[in-house]
């Protein structure tokens, strides 16, 4: 009897703590099925992954997505990482779908104006909360002190860093971050490319400069993820894009 309730307790533990890790962990599928929409491209002579927002609006995936995160319990994520993954890929989601509920746009940005930019407008819910962009990126995700998320979150922008194929997760997040920041960094149209006297690097970094001083600032970032570079000095002059990451249709 002793030996039965052992097991049973045993049981009732497993299915406890398996319940936890779900609970702090969403079901993704969805939102990586929607992802089969994004595919390796180019537009205006920059390679990126590119978006086809046509098949993406027909398939209602990129809604079922946002539906996983609208109603997922925030409270339950405990980790770092959980945290960052999260609202990574809710900010990738909800910037598609601004795009999508304005479909269509040349870019993201005609969907606001000067006094009402499409950054501080409402993108969607969030554990009942109404939340925009600009306070998933600045109140929630910079304030983990994790730079290389400026290479995760994608504003739907050609110059953006490239939207990623897969879903971010906890388990994978620091390789996956890692990818990112390499990847943006070897693109010479819009994230780094050196003349022999000066290196030129994506503007982002001068509009986020601060955010790299926890890892001894934007030189040392560049050099960690970006190998053979000269000594030349830095300048964050590319040239951004704002035009829509989308296919040529």
């Amino acid at each position: 009897m002793r030996f039965t309730q052992s097991l049973l307790l045993a049981s009732v533990l497993n299915l406890t703590l398996s319940a936890t890790v779900f609970a702090a962990s969403p079901d993704w599928s969805v939102y990586a099925q929607a992802l089969h929409a994004v595919k390796a491209g180019n537009k205006h002579d920059t390679p990126l992954n590119v978006v086809n927002y046509s098949a993406l609006k027909k398939s209602g995936q990129l809604e079922a997505a946002y539906q996983v995160i609208k109603n997922f319990p925030v409270e339950t994520l405990a980790s770092k990482e959980e945290k960052l993954a999260f609202y990574i890929n809710t900010y990738n989601i909800l910037a598609l779908k601004m795009v999508l509920d304005n479909f269509p746009v040349d870019s993201i940005k005609d969907v606001g104006n000067v006094l009402s930019p499409v950054w501080k407008k409402t993108a969607g819910e969030i554990g009942g909360k109404e939340v925009s962009l600009d306070a998933i990126e600045n109140d929630a995700i910079r304030k983990m002190g994790e730079p290389r998320i400026h290479f995760a979150i994608v504003c739907a922008s050609v110059s953006c860093p490239d939207l990623r194929t897969e879903p971010y997760t906890a388990e994978k997040l620091n390789k996956q971050l890692d990818d990112q920041a390499k990847s943006f960094l070897n693109n010479a149209k819009k994230g780094l490319n050196e003349d022999g006297k000066v290196i030129h690097v994506s503007k982002i970094f001068d509009w986020f400069g601060k955010d790299f001083k926890t890892v001894g600032g934007i030189e040392a970032f560049i050099r960690q993820h970006h190998s053979g570079l000269s000594k030349a000095a830095i300048e964050t002059d590319i040239d951004y894009d704002w035009s829509l990451n989308s296919v040529d249709e």
